[in-house]
């Protein structure tokens, strides 16, 4: 996938996290594969049911939006040890998202759901932040404690 027209997640925003896997997003059972292995993996490190559900949460519904509204997209896991942190991060060439403040307003939808997707995966998550650009995707990085 070609590099986003935003000024996308690096290094300095990872800090020193180590890169544990890395996806396609295709399909739905593509959501549900980095689901599971985010969820694998909390539980691996101690992480309470609480935090695994809400972060496993959280990441099936950003993987699920790369999907539906994108067309697909990558979703990266890594883990920064010292500070015992899960960090996730979700991009695509989609046609990005116009006014973020909105999107992510309990209520709102493009594409015909509930619209409590974004708004729900931000209060799940410990870190939330987006980037995005009309017309040149939109990347989401995530984190919650282990």
């Amino acid at each position: 996938m070609p590099s986003p027209s935003y000024d996308a997640f690096d290094e300095k925003d990872l800090g020193a996290q180590v890169l544990l896997s890395q996806f396609k997003l295709k399909t739905s059972g593509d959501a549900v594969t980095v689901r599971q292995a985010v969820a694998r993996y909390m539980k691996e490190h101690g992480a309470s049911a609480l935090n695994v559900t809400r972060f496993a949460t959280a990441v099936s519904e950003i993987a699920r939006n790369a999907i539906v509204h994108a067309g697909g997209g990558e979703f990266s896991i890594y883990v920064d040890p010292k500070a015992k942190r899960l960090s996730v991060v979700c991009w695509d060439k989609g046609p990005g998202i116009e006014d973020v403040a909105l999107a992510l307003t309990d209520g709102y939808t493009s594409g015909g759901g509930l619209g409590r997707g974004l708004g729900g995966a931000q209060r799940l998550a410990q870190k939330f932040e987006i980037r995005t650009a009309v017309g040149g995707g939109t990347s989401v990085l995530m984190s919650m404690n282990l």
